[in-house]
């Protein structure tokens, strides 16, 4: 089969297309035709060994001392199941699903082999860009707004980075459940992400966030550009602030009103957000859909720090 492969890491240039061995399902497992699959900020940071500041130690254990221990990126897919292994009965040959790998990755291929648990139906509304597109962004801002800041009616809630992978779906979801929202993006995307539901838009380059007088009840930073000191000035008396992207002293040393950490990849959140995708409520930003022989481009688009929304390989 056809993948995209990184052997060492470093420029978006060391991502090339190459023919490797096609993967066999194991007990428990499915082997899956890859119709769509994400180029993510988390995917270009392992591509580049570029971490949040005091990870490097222990991502590099994680993902390849010299080298990417995973030679194939990427961590979410949608496609079509190719074959099961032993023990799956709920699946079949072309049963239309969507997934994320977690640090298997593996989705920038033709094929990727998953456990079945992993994976969970694609609705027939949603197509397969859509819902390779919702899964790392939606994910993220879903377990952030509900799980760790109940976001709710009568809540008003910041995203900074409103128009990316994370804060588009943040300024949506946040919608979904009640609350007022304020976006902040640049210029050339105030226009999408007022389309997106933003009761409010803010231009950084325009008004700074150290020069905003408003407060809010929860402030996500998805871009990490914000940090404790600088977050918490934005938030009402009883107010949360969530640090999406946050480096090593940061993590460890949030609580009480500063949260972060990772979110969790739960096949029922999947379900979810595909059920508001094929409802017509959560809408899923494309920046580009391209092929897989396109696949370092679109690492150099990430990298860019311009993407809109999701980047797509159609292996």
């Amino acid at each position: 089969m056809r993948a995209a492969v990184v052997q060492r890491y470093g420029a978006p240039d060391v991502v090339h297309v190459a023919e490797v061995a096609a993967p066999r399902p194991r007990a428990g497992e499915v082997v899956v035709r890859v119709h769509a699959a994400a180029v993510t900020a988390a995917d270009a940071r392992i591509r580049a060994a570029r971490f949040p500041r005091g990870f490097a130690p222990v991502a590099r254990v994680l993902f390849g001392l010299r080298r990417p221990r995973r030679s194939i990126l990427g961590g979410t897919f949608s496609g079509v199941v190719e074959s099961v292994g032993p023990d799956v009965t709920d699946l079949a040959p072309g049963d239309a699903v969507c997934g994320m790998t977690g640090l298997r990755l593996g989705t920038h291929a033709e094929l990727v082999a998953t456990p079945a648990t992993r994976v969970v139906r694609t609705p027939p509304q949603v197509s397969h860009e859509d819902a390779a597109g919702v899964l790392f962004g939606g994910t993220t801002a879903l377990h952030f707004l509900r799980d760790r800041a109940s976001v709710g009616p009568g809540r008003t809630v910041l995203v900074n980075g409103a128009s990316g992978a994370v804060g588009s779906n943040a300024v949506q979801l946040a919608r979904h459940f009640g609350a007022e929202v304020t976006g902040v993006t640049s210029t050339a995307n105030v226009a999408l992400v007022r389309e997106l539901g933003a009761d409010h838009v803010v231009d950084y380059t325009r008004t700074p966030l150290a020069q905003l007088d408003e407060r809010y009840d929860v402030v996500l930073d998805t871009v990490g550009t914000l940090d404790p000191a600088s977050g918490r000035r934005l938030l009402t008396p009883d107010g949360v602030l969530l640090l999406a992207v946050a480096d090593l002293w940061q993590t460890v040393t949030s609580r009480g009103n500063v949260r972060s950490g990772s979110a969790p990849e739960r096949p029922a959140d999947w379900s979810l957000l595909l059920d508001l995708v094929a409802a017509g409520t959560l809408r899923v930003v494309v920046d580009r859909t391209v092929p897989l022989d396109d696949v370092a481009a679109a690492h150099a688009r990430v990298d860019s720090g311009h993407k809109v929304g999701n980047i797509i390989v159609r292996p």
